[in-house]
Protein backbone atom coordinates (compact mmCIF):
# COMPACT_ATOMS: atom_id res chain seq x y z
CA UNK A 1 0.00 0.00 0.00
CA UNK A 2 1.30 3.38 -0.55
CA UNK A 3 0.30 6.66 0.97
CA UNK A 4 -1.96 7.24 4.55
CA UNK A 5 -5.48 6.40 3.69
CA UNK A 6 -6.98 7.29 7.09
CA UNK A 7 -5.62 7.76 10.67
CA UNK A 8 -6.96 4.07 11.95
CA UNK A 9 -4.56 2.47 9.07
CA UNK A 10 -1.56 4.85 9.77
CA UNK A 11 -2.17 3.43 13.23
CA UNK A 12 -2.36 -0.41 12.35
CA UNK A 13 0.62 0.05 10.41
CA UNK A 14 2.53 2.03 12.53
CA UNK A 15 1.92 -0.95 15.35
CA UNK A 16 2.54 -3.98 12.83
CA UNK A 17 5.78 -2.30 12.02
CA UNK A 18 6.96 -2.08 15.63
CA UNK A 19 5.48 -5.55 16.74
CA UNK A 20 8.00 -6.78 13.72
CA UNK A 21 5.17 -7.80 11.62
CA UNK A 22 6.97 -9.28 8.06
CA UNK A 23 6.67 -7.05 4.86
CA UNK A 24 4.11 -9.19 3.45
CA UNK A 25 1.33 -7.68 6.26
CA UNK A 26 2.88 -4.76 5.78
CA UNK A 27 3.33 -4.01 2.13
CA UNK A 28 0.18 -6.20 1.56
CA UNK A 29 -2.15 -3.88 3.31
CA UNK A 30 -5.29 -3.75 0.74
CA UNK A 31 -7.94 -0.53 0.39
CA UNK A 32 -10.75 -2.22 -1.12
CA UNK A 33 -13.35 -0.53 -3.40
CA UNK A 34 -16.01 -1.63 -1.10
CA UNK A 35 -16.39 -1.87 2.49
CA UNK A 36 -15.69 -5.63 3.45
CA UNK A 37 -17.93 -5.69 6.93
CA UNK A 38 -18.47 -9.62 7.45
CA UNK A 39 -16.31 -12.74 7.16
CA UNK A 40 -18.12 -13.42 3.94
CA UNK A 41 -17.61 -10.16 2.47
CA UNK A 42 -13.85 -9.83 3.12
CA UNK A 43 -13.38 -13.69 1.87
CA UNK A 44 -15.58 -13.05 -1.25
CA UNK A 45 -13.47 -9.88 -1.94
CA UNK A 46 -10.33 -11.59 -1.66
CA UNK A 47 -10.45 -14.74 -3.07
CA UNK A 48 -10.46 -16.74 -0.16
CA UNK A 49 -11.91 -19.15 2.04
CA UNK A 50 -14.28 -17.55 5.19
CA UNK A 51 -12.58 -19.05 7.55
CA UNK A 52 -9.13 -17.32 6.44
CA UNK A 53 -10.30 -13.97 7.84
CA UNK A 54 -9.53 -13.45 11.22
CA UNK A 55 -12.60 -11.41 12.80
CA UNK A 56 -11.86 -9.10 15.33
CA UNK A 57 -14.46 -8.72 17.54
CA UNK A 58 -14.54 -7.03 20.66
CA UNK A 59 -16.56 -8.31 24.03
CA UNK A 60 -17.52 -6.94 27.53
CA UNK A 61 -15.78 -9.40 29.76
CA UNK A 62 -17.05 -7.93 33.33
CA UNK A 63 -16.98 -4.64 31.60
CA UNK A 64 -13.31 -4.81 30.44
CA UNK A 65 -12.64 -4.98 26.90
CA UNK A 66 -11.70 -8.33 25.63
CA UNK A 67 -10.27 -8.64 22.10
CA UNK A 68 -11.27 -12.18 20.48
CA UNK A 69 -9.81 -13.30 16.76
CA UNK A 70 -11.64 -16.03 15.32
CA UNK A 71 -11.83 -17.79 12.16
CA UNK A 72 -14.57 -16.21 10.16
CA UNK A 73 -16.09 -19.69 9.34
CA UNK A 74 -16.90 -19.91 13.90
CA UNK A 75 -19.10 -18.22 16.37
CA UNK A 76 -17.38 -17.24 19.34
CA UNK A 77 -18.72 -19.45 22.53
CA UNK A 78 -19.07 -16.72 25.27
CA UNK A 79 -19.66 -19.34 28.00
CA UNK A 80 -16.23 -20.77 27.06
CA UNK A 81 -14.02 -17.69 26.64
CA UNK A 82 -15.53 -16.31 30.12
CA UNK A 83 -14.39 -19.30 31.60
CA UNK A 84 -11.17 -18.79 29.79
CA UNK A 85 -10.47 -15.17 31.05
CA UNK A 86 -12.48 -15.86 34.82
CA UNK A 87 -15.06 -13.75 33.81
CA UNK A 88 -18.50 -13.82 35.20
CA UNK A 89 -20.20 -12.76 32.14
CA UNK A 90 -19.08 -12.17 28.57
CA UNK A 91 -21.17 -10.35 26.22
CA UNK A 92 -20.96 -8.72 22.91
CA UNK A 93 -19.58 -4.92 23.18
CA UNK A 94 -22.01 -2.29 22.04
CA UNK A 95 -20.79 -0.02 19.18
CA UNK A 96 -19.86 2.60 21.76
CA UNK A 97 -17.83 0.66 23.97
CA UNK A 98 -16.17 -0.97 20.69
CA UNK A 99 -15.10 2.71 19.49
CA UNK A 100 -13.93 3.61 23.24
CA UNK A 101 -11.58 0.48 23.32
CA UNK A 102 -10.29 0.29 19.97
CA UNK A 103 -10.76 4.04 18.42
CA UNK A 104 -12.30 1.68 15.30
CA UNK A 105 -16.00 1.09 13.97
CA UNK A 106 -17.31 -2.43 14.20
CA UNK A 107 -16.82 -3.64 10.63
CA UNK A 108 -13.65 -2.40 10.40
CA UNK A 109 -12.04 -3.55 14.10
CA UNK A 110 -8.43 -4.54 13.21
CA UNK A 111 -6.38 -7.10 15.48
CA UNK A 112 -3.65 -3.72 16.38
CA UNK A 113 -3.67 -0.03 15.92
CA UNK A 114 -6.02 0.28 19.23
CA UNK A 115 -5.42 3.17 21.91
CA UNK A 116 -4.05 1.07 24.49
CA UNK A 117 -3.49 -2.81 24.51
CA UNK A 118 -6.63 -5.06 24.73
CA UNK A 119 -6.34 -8.45 26.67
CA UNK A 120 -6.69 -10.90 23.28
CA UNK A 121 -7.69 -14.15 22.33
CA UNK A 122 -6.40 -15.82 19.11
CA UNK A 123 -8.78 -18.48 17.98
CA UNK A 124 -6.26 -21.85 17.03
CA UNK A 125 -8.21 -22.49 14.11
CA UNK A 126 -6.00 -19.56 12.55
CA UNK A 127 -3.31 -21.66 12.44
CA UNK A 128 -4.60 -24.39 9.87
CA UNK A 129 -4.36 -21.78 6.89
CA UNK A 130 -1.05 -20.14 5.84
CA UNK A 131 -2.48 -16.85 5.17
CA UNK A 132 -5.05 -15.46 6.73
CA UNK A 133 -6.52 -12.15 6.74
CA UNK A 134 -7.84 -9.38 9.09
CA UNK A 135 -8.90 -5.95 8.84
CA UNK A 136 -6.88 -2.73 9.06
CA UNK A 137 -8.80 -0.81 11.00
CA UNK A 138 -11.50 1.00 8.82
CA UNK A 139 -14.33 -1.42 7.04
CA UNK A 140 -12.64 -1.07 3.39
CA UNK A 141 -8.89 -2.19 4.92
CA UNK A 142 -7.44 -5.65 5.35
CA UNK A 143 -4.52 -6.95 5.52
CA UNK A 144 -2.53 -10.88 5.10
CA UNK A 145 -0.95 -12.67 8.03
CA UNK A 146 -0.18 -15.64 9.81
CA UNK A 147 -1.35 -16.85 13.21
CA UNK A 148 1.25 -16.50 14.33
CA UNK A 149 2.12 -13.26 13.43
CA UNK A 150 -1.27 -12.76 15.12
CA UNK A 151 -0.39 -14.14 18.64
CA UNK A 152 3.11 -11.80 18.30
CA UNK A 153 1.78 -8.65 17.34
CA UNK A 154 -1.17 -8.70 19.24
CA UNK A 155 0.58 -10.19 22.54
CA UNK A 156 -2.58 -12.57 22.29
CA UNK A 157 -2.86 -16.01 23.93
CA UNK A 158 -4.24 -18.73 21.76
CA UNK A 159 -7.60 -20.18 22.84
CA UNK A 160 -10.17 -22.37 21.19
CA UNK A 161 -12.57 -19.86 21.13
CA UNK A 162 -16.00 -21.55 19.39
Amino acid sequence: MTGSTHRNVDLVLAHLRAGGAAPRALDGLQVLPDAVTTAAAAAAALGVEVGQIANSLVFDADGAPLLVLTSGAHRVDTGKIAALVGAGRVRRASPDFVRAATGQSIGGVAPVGHPAPLRTLVDRDLAQYPEIWAAGGIPHAVFPTTFTELVAVTGGEPADVA
